[in-house]
């Protein structure tokens, strides 16, 4: 049986055999015991993306009282989640998203924690995930941004409206008078202001067709 231990774009963390191209946590929310999750969903507000593969190290999965191993399908699924990248395994990429969130919320010198916590308030609302509505039209927002329509959640990519699922995106329509931004504002304006992130390699290859 699959683990509890898979990230939706709307921050949930289900079941599923799909690991995805990226690992992270929120701090300490299972019982190592039980390699079940506990009632809480986070334990810092430290939500963080990491790569799978790091120095060769190796870790069983929920087995000690660490950090929670949680999956996403890519960065894009991880930020609209309310994540960021890690300092440490992946310190080039969270300089440059610093770099760009800095550019982007017009802010200077922010340090790690004081981008956690604008994260935090902006991806919970009373311990729900936050849906704001589109500051601008569909057609605007930067590749890598996601949006909520109804029940499913969507990439914006190329240009195009990308459906997410577990397994990757497929093209289909949505209803834009119904959409909510998924990603983080601040975040949003990290990727208006050029931060590139990494996207399954499904949204290229419908994003073509």
């Amino acid at each position: 049986m699959p683990l509890q231990n898979r990230v939706t774009p709307l921050g949930d963390i289900v079941a599923t055999p799909h690991r995805g191209l990226f690992t992270g946590n929120r701090g300490i929310i299972h019982d190592p015991a039980t390699k079940t999750l506990l009632k809480k969903r986070w334990s810092s507000p430290a939500w963080i993306t990491c790569v799978c593969e790091f120095r060769g190290w190796r870790r069983k999965v929920m087995a000690t009282r660490s950090w929670t191993e949680l999956f996403f399908l890519d960065e894009a699924t991880a930020f609209a989640a309310g994540h960021r990248p890690c300092f440490f395994c992946r310190r080039d990429d969270a300089n440059r998203f610093r770099a760009a969130w800095e550019q982007g919320n017009r802010v200077k010198n922010v340090r790690a924690r004081e981008i956690d916590a604008v994260l935090h308030r902006e991806r919970l609302d009373r311990g729900k995930k936050r849906l704001p509505p589109l500051a601008v039209p569909l057609g605007e927002l930067p590749d890598g941004a996601m949006v909520q329509a109804g029940d499913e959640s969507y990439l914006i990519a190329g240009g195009k409206t990308l459906r997410w699922s577990f397994e990757g995106y497929s093209r289909a329509r949505i209803d834009t008078a119904s959409a909510l931004l998924l990603t983080p504002p601040s975040t949003l304006r990290a990727l208006e202001a050029g931060y590139r992130l990494v996207l399954h390699p499904s949204a290229s290859v419908v994003g073509d067709t």
